[in-house]
C-alpha cells in the first residue's frame, strides 16, 4: 500500500495535523501495522517537497509546535490517478511454499509433512480472521474476507499439490 497516496486521501477531508493523519490511518488501515510517527512526517515531508501538499497553519502548544497539512490540485490530481489505476494481479508462480515441496522431495523428506503443516497453519489463521471478522465492523470484515479468499485459495492449491504428489516427485527425480 502506498503510505504516501493514503495520506494524500486522508488530507482531502480537511487539513490535519501529522498526528492526526496518523491516527486516521491506523484506524482505518493500520490495525495489522500501525504507522511509526517518523514514518508520518518523513511522507508528509516528501508530499509537501513535491507540492502534493501545504502547510495550512502551525498552532503553539505545550510541546512542539503542531504543523497543519493540506492537500494541493496536484494531490488530488494524483490520489485520483493513483485510485483509478489498476494493481498489478501477483502471481504467485514459485513462491517459497512450492520450493519446500520441492526441496523436501529432492532431499528425500515428506512432502506431505510440508503440506499437512503448511494447511494446518492456514485453517488456524483462518479460524483467527473469522472470529476477528465477525467482532469487528464491516471495514474490518471487508478486510478480513480479503484474506480468506486468498487462504482458501492456496488451500485449494495445497490439496492439488497432495493429489499430484507423485507424480511431482517423479518429475523431481528426473
Amino acid at each position: 500500500m502506498s503510505i504516501g497516496h493514503t495520506l494524500l486521501g486522508l488530507l482531502e477531508s480537511g487539513p490535519r495535523h501529522g498526528y492526526e493523519l496518523k491516527r486516521a490511518y491506523d484506524e482505518r488501515f493500520g490495525l495489522e501495522r500501525p504507522l511509526h510517527y517518523g514514518q508520518v512526517y518523513a511522507t508528509l515531508a516528501r508530499l509537501l517537497r513535491n507540492g502534493l501538499v501545504t502547510e495550512s497553519g502551525v498552532e503553539a502548544g505545550s510541546g512542539p509546535e503542531r504543523k497543519s497539512y493540506a492537500i494541493t490540485d496536484a494531490g488530488v490530481t494524483d490520489v485520483e490517478k493513483w485510485l483509478t489505476t489498476p494493481e498489478k494481479p501477483e502471481l504467485y508462480l514459485q513462491n517459497t511454499l512450492y520450493t519446500k515441496v520441492v526441496l523436501a522431495l529432492l532431499s528425500g523428506r515428506s512432502a506431505d509433512e510440508v503440506l499437512d503443516a503448511q494447511r494446518a497453519a492456514h485453517l488456524n489463521t483462518m479460524r483467527e480472521l473469522t472470529t476477528r471478522k465477525t467482532k469487528g465492523d464491516l471495514a474490518d470484515a471487508l478486510i478480513c474476507d480479503h484474506a480468506l479468499f486468498h487462504l482458501e485459495a492456496d488451500l485449494r492449491w495445497l490439496e492439488l499439490t497432495a493429489a499430484r504428489l507423485n507424480e511431482l516427485a517423479e518429475e523431481v527425480r528426473r
